[in-house]
Formats: structure tokens, C-alpha cells, sequence
């Protein structure tokens, strides 16, 4: 199966090298790896260049996404400028962030889960972060959740859910319409991907409100939200933080934002969020 890989970057010359190096040592070397270089500061492109003039599966493009580092439509935006670059000869499509080092046998592994059962449409490891010299789980989300720093797609699901949505959220919402779809998803527990930069660390102080947003635009209603954003609230220690979501929800639902699946597709993830949640009560 061919691999193919996107990485969006902003300002990442403390981190890039070590995720590139990472990647041009796994076992099952990817096809091609785009680096978007989205309005860097910093010595970013020279970095990956360097990596260029030695792997010829690389490549660098440029974009100008944003000046704000605002969580979903940014990243989103630069990855579907490295998209663009690419041909359509591949079989799985991958996002992932510029902060990460990959165990070697990563995409080995990702795509031998792909092999074995036809039905698997997104398939992902765990970041783990450092904490008194230990690399330990960064518990920000459900064990059968893949976290957005390390998306890979199968192509027909890559094409079902109609790609990634550009706004917060998309993370979440590609894997609930990917089992609208009847994808499976899949998470390997013993894939471990040291996670050099903790999820949030560099958004703007007016991103708190965007969560609550992305809530109000995948339908999920005032009573999922308020258990989803207590829930994130408290697994990030800043349980004042589930009021800002709450206020976000009630802006966009004032404003009537626009929505990012539609209403057959909402009630879908409703019915899904409140199996799972009785589930886990049960």
C-alpha cells in the first residue's frame, strides 16, 4: 500500500528535523511526505530542505494560512495546500503534525492493520508526553479516538467523509462520519508517539471558545455538549474551561453558525455519542 504524508508547520525548527528523521527511518518508507510551510518565521524551510537534498520522497510547498494559530481551519487549510500537490495514486493519506518522532515500525504497522480487514478506514497510534523525564499518555481523549496530530486514512474513507472539514473540530467529526460511512476505527495501543509540544500549548487566548463552537456545528445538542465539555474540561485540569465551550455553544447557536454535517448525519452521531456514553455506564 502506498503512504502518503502531509505535514503542516508553523515555526517547528525545534522539532521538524527530529519528526522527518523519524519518518525517513521507518521500516516501510512512505511514498512521499509534503511539508507545508505555513508562514514560518523561523528556520523551518531551511531545515527541511536539508532533508530534501537527501530523500527525494520530500517535497516543500508554501502557504500563508494564517498569522493566528487558531485550532481546525488553520491546520486544515495547510494541509489540503500539500493535498493539492499530490497525485491520487496512493492508498493511504496521512496528517501529521511537525512535533512528533515515530516509533520505526509505525507505518509498518498502520498498514498492516489496513491489510487485515478491508473494513478499517482510519487507523492510529497514542501520543505520549514528557513529565519528570517519563513519556506518559496525553490523556485528552477516549482510548478508541485517534488524535489529530496523527491521521491516516484509507483512500475510499479518505473520499466518503468528503475529506477533512476546515474548522475546529474536523478531528472528531472525520471519524463520526466515517462510521456513518460503516468505516471502522482503529487505534494500536502499542504504537507510542512521543509528542514533543502538548496539544494547545501555542493557541490564542480566543480559541477557548471554539470548542464549544464545534460542538453547536456536528449537532451534538446542549445536553452532549455539556457532558463532552465537562468531560475535556476536567481531563485537562481546567474544569472553569467547560463554562468557556458552554458560552462558545450558545455564541454560534445565537448566530446560527453554520453547520458541519447535516441533519441525517447529526442524528447519526447523537444516537452514536449517547450508545457510547451508555455503554461505558453499563
Amino acid at each position: 500500500m502506498k503512504t502518503y504524508i502531509v505535514i503542516p508547520t508553523h515555526n517547528e525548527e525545534r522539532f521538524i528535523a527530529k519528526t522527518l528523521n523519524s519518518l525517513v527511518l521507518q521500516t516501510l518508507i512512505p511514498k512521499k511526505i509534503v511539508v507545508v510551510n505555513d508562514n514560518s518565521t523561523d528556520n523551518t524551510c531551511s531545515i527541511v530542505n536539508d532533508f530534501i537534498h537527501q530523500y527525494n520522497f520530500i517535497s516543500l510547498v508554501h502557504t500563508n494560512a494564517s498569522t493566528d494559530h487558531m485550532p481546525g481551519s488553520k491546520v486544515v487549510r495547510a494541509f489540503y495546500k500539500g493535498y493539492s500537490t499530490l497525485d491520487t495514486d496512493y492508498d493511504i493519506i496521512c496528517k501529521f503534525d511537525a512535533d512528533l518522532i515515530f516509533p520505526t515500525d509505525y507505518l509498518e504497522k498502520i498498514t498492516n492493520s489496513f491489510k487485515q480487514d478491508s473494513s478499517i478506514g482510519m487507523v492510529g497510534g497514542f501520543c505520549y508526553i514528557k513529565k519528570n523525564q517519563n513519556w506518559v499518555l496525553e490523556n485528552l481523549t477516549n482510548k478508541d479516538h485517534i488524535r489529530g496530530a496523527l491521521k491516516a486514512y484509507r483512500k475510499a474513507c479518505f473520499k466518503d467523509i468528503n475529506g477533512l472539514k476546515s474548522a475546529m473540530g474536523w478531528d472528531t467529526i472525520d471519524e463520526l462520519l466515517a462510521q456513518y460511512h460503516n468505516w471502522k476505527i482503529r487505534t494500536e495501543n502499542e504504537l507510542h508517539v512521543k509528542h514533543l509540544k502538548p496539544t494547545g500549548n501555542s493557541y490564542t487566548p480566543k480559541a477557548r471558545y471554539k470548542q464549544g463552537e464545534a460542538f453547536y456545528s456536528m449537532r451534538y445538542g446542549f445536553w452532549i455538549t455539556l457532558i463532552a465539555s465537562t468531560k475535556l474540561a476536567l481531563l485537562k485540569k481546567q474544569p472553569s474551561l467547560a463554562i468557556d465551550y458552554l458560552i462558545g455553544y450558545f455564541k454560534a447557536k445565537r448566530k446560527k453558525h453554520t453547520f458541519l454535517v447535516s441533519e441525517i448525519e447529526g442524528k447519526f452521531i447523537r444516537n452514536l455519542r449517547w450508545k457510547k456514553m451508555k455503554q461505558k455506564i453499563l
